[in-house]
């Protein structure tokens, strides 16, 4: 079993990523609010995702309580904020398939307001560890991107996003996805999955706790 590092071991380092991944954020052309964090709960927040400050995942999770980008519609995890009280390792617990002295399955890293969620891959989503995958709420599977964390982080601050969900947007989404808190996602009905809610613009939309729908949507169908 790997030995947990101290605090001073992921903080200490000679290339830190903040200003790199600052630099992203000024460069973003959607909408971006980078939520400030706090020192105790960014200090533990990092020890638990054992990520050094030289990689943007722990830059993200240090320096700040989350980032919410395009008007709130996806979240990347980090120390937890008001506007986002969920921690990334917080928001791991009991939902990623851990086996004694191995690393986690999957790490949740961010999710979208429609109940897609966005996870690095230890090892059980397929045979590429670090990559990323997508849970795509319109089909109920893991879908592999081909990104690391940092190629995600850029391509969300870029237009790419938009063109990802161009088929699941809807006339004055952006007003109805900037009242949907942090905890909260919407639920669709009928389901995205079925072949009646493939026009999400017809379909009853309510926030509802993230919570409850990772555990309908991703949990129930494995």
């Amino acid at each position: 079993m790997c030995t947990k590092r101290s605090l001073q071991e992921l903080v200490l380092t000679e290339e830190p990523a903040w200003p790199l991944v600052q630099s992203w954020v000024q460069a973003a052309t959607n909408d971006v609010e980078v939520l400030p964090a706090d020192d105790e709960h960014r200090a533990e927040a990092l020890l638990e995702t054992q990520v050094t400050l030289r990689s943007p995942m722990g830059a993200v999770v240090y320096y700040t309580g989350g980032i919410l980008i395009d008007h709130g519609w996806l979240r990347f995890l980090a120390s937890g904020h008001p506007k986002l009280p969920r921690s990334m390792p917080a928001w791991n617990r009991a939902r990623t398939p851990v086996h004694e002295g191995k690393p986690p399955g999957f790490w949740l890293i961010a999710d979208d307001v429609i109940g897609g969620f966005y996870a690095l891959n230890g090892g059980s989503l397929g045979p590429d560890p670090g990559n990323v995958y997508y849970f795509a709420p319109e089909s109920l599977r893991w879908e592999q991107l081909n990104m690391s964390y940092s190629e995600l982080l850029l391509w969300a601050l870029g237009p790419n996003l938009s063109l990802f969900y161009e088929a699941l947007r809807w006339p004055g989404w952006q007003d109805e996805v900037s009242s949907v808190r942090g905890d909260q996602a919407l639920s669709i009905y009928p389901p995205l999955w079925t072949a009646e809610g493939k026009n999400i613009s017809t379909c009853s939309r309510k926030p509802c706790s993230v919570s409850e729908i990772f555990a309908f949507n991703v949990q129930e169908s494995n």
